[in-house]
C-alpha cells in the first residue's frame, strides 16, 4: 500500500480533548484542519491520537505550509459507516526552497520543433 499524504497550509488547530473509552482508558486527542489548493473541498480535517501523535503538531502554528502523512479508517456502527483520517507524520515545507532549474522541465531547452 502506498503512503497517503497531502500538502496545505495549517488553517486551525483545536484544543486538545481528553477522552475516556467504555473501559474507562484515557486518551488524548487533538484535531487540525489544512487547506489544500484543490478546487473543491479543499479544507481537511486531521486527528492526532494519544500524547505522542500530539507532540508532533506542538511546532506548526497556523499559517504554516505543511504536509500531513496520514491513514484512513472506517467503522461500521448501526448500518453507517464513519471515517478517521489519522495523522502519523507533519513536515514543515519552506517556501523559500529553490527550484532544480536544470531538472525543471518547464526551464530546460528540449529543441523540439513544437
Amino acid at each position: 500500500m502506498s503512503t497517503l499524504s497531502l500538502q496545505g497550509i495549517l488553517i486551525k488547530k483545536n484544543s486538545i480533548e481528553n477522552i475516556e473509552n467504555k473501559e474507562g482508558k484515557k486518551w488524548k486527542k487533538q484535531t487540525f484542519v489544512i487547506q489544500t489548493d484543490a478546487e473543491y473541498n479543499n479544507q481537511i480535517c486531521f486527528q492526532l491520537f494519544g500524547e505522542d501523535k500530539i507532540t508532533i503538531l506542538e511546532n506548526h502554528k497556523e499559517g504554516d505550509k505543511i504536509e500531513v502523512f496520514f491513514n484512513i479508517s472506517s467503522k461500521e456502527y448501526n448500518n453507517r459507516y464513519y471515517h478517521n483520517i489519522d495523522a502519523w507524520r507533519i513536515n514543515p515545507i519552506n517556501n523559500n526552497e529553490k527550484i532544480d532549474e536544470e531538472n525543471d522541465p518547464n526551464t530546460q531547452n528540449n529543441n523540439l520543433p513544437f
